[in-house]
């Protein structure tokens, strides 16, 4: 059949979806010269598809400039065509960055970290999901029966994710009815978002052509368990050594770590608001269910906020370059390009503000009183995505991380999403997040 083979020229946009437009591939050269024209008002399209009060209108006009260094093709030699798509950046017209370009947020984070330490960041994004089915399989959490099931499907997942180039990593059948779990290797940090962008998508073209449905929602069942997005983060210095660990710091942090670490927790009321963006998100920020529910450090802690991570071994060179910590609170409604930025932005605050290094927490803080928690500095995350906005909103910290206007349109985008989720009762909700992630 006759066909003129189509690029799709990306944005991974405010609501963690990949939108775009597609142009034929023969154009490559000259769209990585001119772009793809592009609108405002583009940006606050909800995951929903409704387009939240918007403050430009139908005025203005934008371009998505492709980025080579960001183009994936991808053969699953189904007999179905490749799938071939470029990520990009939005600027202006005159080549400008513009406000709400996520990749264009994370740079300038990753810059400051850069012009405040001398560091750069490696970072890695696991991703939770899940297949929908009317007839979840029992007993099967983290068996061999389980991924032989699916032992298919997994292994076009993981030859995609070589094809793409993402550093694959392990595969595994989750606890959850029908999850599983999908790491890949760490990345610099700009293409670690741009992996976890494109990952995303795999998932969805793999099970698909599999016949199946796959979805990265954070929660399908409020008994259940949720899915997230844990963000693995570690520093290399300008010789590309590793500069996390000190064996002589509390739980193996370096001072400038433990900063880091602090400014993440001193500023996620408000940045949780980027990490864990949906109506359902905050269900699964809850106590029991190993995501993050407070603001705290968890030494090997699954229920901490920011988790410092096991290492292997006794070799000193070895666990340096293992060691990591990991952002729990995350989840695949977030934009992986904002919620890293949104974490560096805060990181680099608290080393900025010499902020003293948290104490790793050891024990179930579910059990504490609010006042034994605030005696600690530790706190509960908001309830829910509407009191985190109004966090967001009232941080001027915060807004001052971003380019001017980004944090006033993302709230309008949130806000104008949680107005359509909230229309729905709890299933009907629960079932639209499921669809759209």
């Amino acid at each position: 059949m006759i066909r003129d083979p189509l690029i799709f020229a990306a944005t991974s946009d405010l609501a963690g979806k990949m939108r775009g437009k597609a142009f034929p591939a023969s154009q490559l050269e000259k769209r990585l010269e001119r772009g793809i024209g592009w609108v405002p008002t583009n940006a606050l399209i909800t995951c929903f598809d409704t387009i939240a009060e918007s403050p430009f209108g139908s005025l203005g006009d934008l371009a998505i400039m492709p980025d080579r260094d960001a183009s994936y093709e991808i053969d699953f030699e189904d007999g179905t065509p490749p799938e071939r798509f470029i990520l990009g950046d939005i600027t202006t017209p005159e080549g400008a960055p513009w406000l709400g370009c996520t990749r264009g947020a994370l740079r300038s984070a990753l810059d400051r970290l850069h012009r405040v330490t001398g560091l750069t960041l490696n970072a890695a994004f696991e991703h939770e999901f899940q297949l929908r089915t009317d007839t979840p399989a029992m007993g099967e959490a983290f068996t061999l029966q389980g991924l032989s099931r699916r032992r298919a499907m997994g292994e076009a997942l993981v030859a995609a994710m070589a094809q793409a180039g993402l550093g694959e990593d392990t595969f595994l059948k989750e606890y959850g009815a029908e999850q599983f779990e999908v790491t890949v290797k760490p990345a610099p940090g700009l293409a670690s978002a741009d992996i976890a962008a494109v990952l995303r998508e795999l998932i969805h073209f793999t099970a698909r052509r599999h016949g199946e449905k796959a979805t990265l929602s954070p929660i399908l069942d409020p008994a259940g368990v949720g899915n997230g997005v844990h963000i693995h983060m570690s520093f290399l210095d300008e010789s590309g050594a590793p500069a996390t660990h000190d064996g002589n710091g509390p739980c193996g942090m370096t001072e400038i770590t433990g900063q880091f670490i602090a400014g993440i927790l001193a500023h996620l009321d408000a940045i949780i608001a980027f990490a864990a963006p949906s109506a359902i998100s905050y269900t699964r920020l809850t106590p029991h269910r190993w995501s993050a529910a407070f603001n705290n450090l968890g030494f090997r802690d699954r229920e901490a906020a920011v988790r410092i991570c096991p290492v292997q071994g006794t070799d000193p060179a070895s666990i340096a370059r293992q060691y990591n910590f990991e952002f729990r609170a995350a989840d695949a409604t977030a934009s992986p390009h904002l919620v890293l930025a949104a974490v560096v932005h805060a990181g680099c605050q608290g080393i900025e503000d010499a902020l003293p290094m948290p104490e790793a927490t050891e024990e179930d803080l579910s059990l504490l009183s609010e006042n034994a928690l605030a005696e600690r500095g530790l706190g509960a995350l908001p309830s829910d995505l509407a009191t985190a906005l109004d966090r967001l909103e009232a941080s001027d910290t915060v807004r001052g991380w971003f380019a001017d206007g980004l944090v006033d349109v993302y709230l309008a985008h949130k806000r104008g999403e949680l107005d359509h989720a909230m229309s729905l009762d709890e299933e009907a909700r629960l079932a639209a997040y499921a669809t759209v992630y």
